[in-house]
């Protein structure tokens, strides 16, 4: 972010203190929220920062030649910006690989660590991760490096925008005519998009461009201005006053602005307040006490590293919180002196002297600009090798155990010599399905199909499937699509969102185009209420209110309904469902607690363990509501994972050692090993057509 030099004439001592106040500003969000809760706008800060001192930085040219220019510019920001980042990213991805396990939380970490090389993680995180205030991205690493892309692709545009300046007043009157366009243009823009388009909103440089070109036009015009002449007719106390007034405003954006609601509105008054301080203390006998504070040693100490400190405080707060935790004031401590440590190394033995030896700095400027960019996509290259070997270098039992941990292990493992499952994925409207068809097996083939539909509680059941088509023969098509439930009973997460009502519309169709007399549909979900996600633990008052309650009761009631008048056209052409009865779920995730460097994180205060009785109880509604169903349509039958997944008084997430579950509530891969001959059973006890099978209660259901 601020990633600016200084310029090459005057330095201007405030703007460090204020670089201070925006990464302080920015760390104290990111390490907790309560201590500033609009402290993300340091980000909005930094960036008018850079617009006003990258245009410093450039004033002094008069008459060049554009390639001159051009490579007097680039030269200079990837000395400035490349040398310090890429080391961050270097090893910030060998420390995810010692210490992230690959999940959900971490599925798209690599891959925007991998175009931060090159300023595009912005558009990574948009596609992949979306809100930036969603718990997800508080588990990558890269996260911040939003704000750099903004940059790198504002810097792309800049020196063609700002090279008229150096020609004269006709050419200075068209740079600041066409930042300002700009400028009009991205406020537009951002008014129109920021409810609508919130993520898109905060990540862009389209509705960010407005922030940075507000710092370039206020450096034109104070330069254009002749500003310490006219600000000296403003008296010293009025321009005092205008600077406390401007950090009153900047003060209050920053303690005040909201989630979801920047960079508009609620940037606003931390860029009109950076704005005030840059052009009020441009004056020397302005600011007063104020003035001296921005100025202080240790406050310029501070913005001087705030470049390396913006870069090391995120991947530290991050893989903390993925090892020991960061909630605890002690471990908080911690976080902010290796931050400091790793900022000040960054910056005394990366930054500094790439920025300054005479080697770069007199070196002809396309040749460090040639340099540059192939040593970062040679650094990219190994950042990417050292991704792929994350299995081979990883410190966690997960990945050293990946067969047992993850529903098909690195790989699907045929259970027979000649015998293997093979995967391919073909594409209708609105979903993916993948198909497991068994290859050069010399057992006998069953009749019959398997469609299975869900989300990745269905996907969970991967390793299972593909044993299915092992050992049975079925040809097996799996509908998944990550957060898009299918009948699971509570109709406010069935179809709560667009995308996953296109989903079930169309895997449904899909499978009453191909299904055919004797086939079944397995329909897995989760269908109670979680205790637990991958990143908190929930209420189990609540928990139990979402089970038990008036709500829930007639919520389940609309879902019975539905389910039967969607299944019953299929049941009657003599097609076989079979549900999956609820199985364990827990209040901590197992994969988060399982090395010698995570059991002691809070997200492991909950426990790995869970009352059978407690859990039996909380299904029963669930299984009644199955009964009901099929008494509706032909060929329902239940198929329950409980009794092997549970079978003593307390359920465990694990046995012998080895895993049943990856985090509270999906399976792992050794469970589905576990479970798949009586999968297979129930399977061949099914008969199509046979209306009304019922689901036998357990006898401590029915007590």
């Amino acid at each position: 972010m601020h990633v600016t030099d200084d310029t090459r004439h005057r330095y201007f001592p405030y703007i460090d203190g204020l670089r201070a106040l925006a990464v302080l500003s920015v760390i104290a969000y990111h390490l907790d929220p309560r201590l500033l809760p609009g402290g993300f706008t340091g980000v909005d800060v930094f960036f008018v920062i850079s617009g006003f001192v990258v245009s410093a930085s450039m004033a002094h040219f008069h008459r060049p030649r554009l390639l001159d220019y051009l490579g007097y510019f680039y030269a200079r920001r990837i000395r400035r910006i490349a040398p310090a980042l890429v080391a961050c990213l270097m090893i910030t991805g060998l420390a995810s690989a010692l210490f992230i396990p690959q999940a959900w939380l971490s599925d798209t970490s690599n891959e925007v660590g991998r175009w931060a090389f090159v300023g595009l993680s912005n558009f990574v995180l948009l596609r992949t991760d979306g809100d930036y205030f969603s718990p997800k991205v508080e588990f990558n690493p890269y996260t911040h490096t939003w704000s750099l892309g903004v940059e790198e692709q504002f810097y792309v545009l800049f020196p063609l925008l700002f090279f008229a300046w150096a020609y004269g007043r006709r050419g200075r009157n068209g740079s600041m005519a066409l930042f300002a366009l700009g400028l009009v243009a991205s406020l537009v823009y951002v008014t129109q998009v920021a409810q609508s388009q919130p993520a898109l909103a905060f990540y862009m440089l389209t509705t960010r461009f407005w922030q940075l070109a507000a710092g370039v036009l206020l450096f034109q015009m104070l330069t254009r201005s002749n500003a310490p002449g006219a600000l000296s007719r403003i008296p010293a106390w009025a321009a005092t006053a205008g600077a406390v007034l401007s950090l009153l405003a900047l003060g209050y954006g920053l303690i005040t602005a909201r989630a979801g609601h920047s960079p508009w509105p609620d940037a606003v008054l931390p860029v009109l307040g950076t704005l005030g301080l840059l052009a009020f203390l441009h004056r020397a006998d302005a600011g007063g006490p104020l003035r001296g504070v921005l100025q202080s040693g240790p406050v310029r100490w501070v913005g001087r590293l705030s470049y390396s400190l913006y870069l090391w405080h995120w991947p530290v707060f991050v893989l903390l919180r993925w090892t020991v935790g960061l909630e605890s004031v002690s471990i908080q401590a911690f976080a902010l002196v290796l931050t400091f440590a790793m900022a000040a190394l960054s910056y005394y033995f990366i930054e500094t002297p790439f920025r300054h030896a005479a080697v770069f700095r007199n070196a002809r400027k396309l040749a460090v600009i040639g340099v540059g960019v192939v040593a970062i996509f040679a650094f990219m290259g190994v950042y990417r090798k050292v991704g792929r070997m994350q299995p081979e270098l990883s410190l966690s039992v997960i990945a050293r155990h990946a067969e047992d941990w993850y529903p098909m292990g690195r790989e699907t493992r045929p259970v027979y010599p000649d015998c293997a499952a093979v995967g391919h994925v073909e594409t209708v409207p609105d979903a993916d399905v993948r198909i497991y068809s068994k290859s050069s097996c010399a057992q006998p083939s069953q009749v019959g199909r398997l469609f299975v539909i869900g989300d990745s509680h269905a996907a969970a059941y991967a390793g299972l499937m593909a044993r299915v088509a092992e050992q049975s023969g079925r040809d097996v098509y799996l509908y998944t699509r990550a957060g898009c439930s299918f009948i699971n009973l509570q109709p406010s997460r069935d179809y709560r969102l667009p995308h996953c009502r296109a989903f079930g519309e169309a895997a449904l169709a899909d499978v009453q185009r191909r299904a055919q007399a004797g086939d079944v549909l397995f329909l897995p979900a989760l269908r109670l209420p979680r205790y637990a996600d991958q990143w908190a633990s929930f209420d189990p008052a609540e928990v139990r209110n979402a089970v038990f309650g008036d709500a829930a009761l007639a919520s389940r009631q609309e879902a019975e309904a539905m389910a039967s008048g969607l299944l019953k056209p299929l049941g009657e052409r003599g097609i076989s469902i079979v549900f999956e009865a609820p199985k364990p779920i827990f209040r901590s995730p197992p994969y988060r607690c399982a090395d010698w460097f995570s059991r002691g994180n809070p997200a492991c205060n909950e426990g790995l363990t869970m009352s059978r009785e407690d859990l039996q109880a909380l299904r029963r509604p669930v299984m009644d509501a199955f009964a009901q169903i099929a008494a509706q349509v032909p060929g329902v039958s239940v198929w329950d994972p409980f009794p092997l997944l549970c079978p003593e008084a307390t359920c465990r997430v694990e046995e012998g050692g080895r895993p049943l579950y990856f985090d509270g509530d999906h399976i792992s891969g050794y469970a589905n090993r576990k479970l798949t001959p009586a999968f297979l059973a129930h399977l061949s006890s099914v008969r199509p057509g046979s209306a009304g099978q019922k689901y036998q209660m357990p006898d401590d259901l029915a007590r």
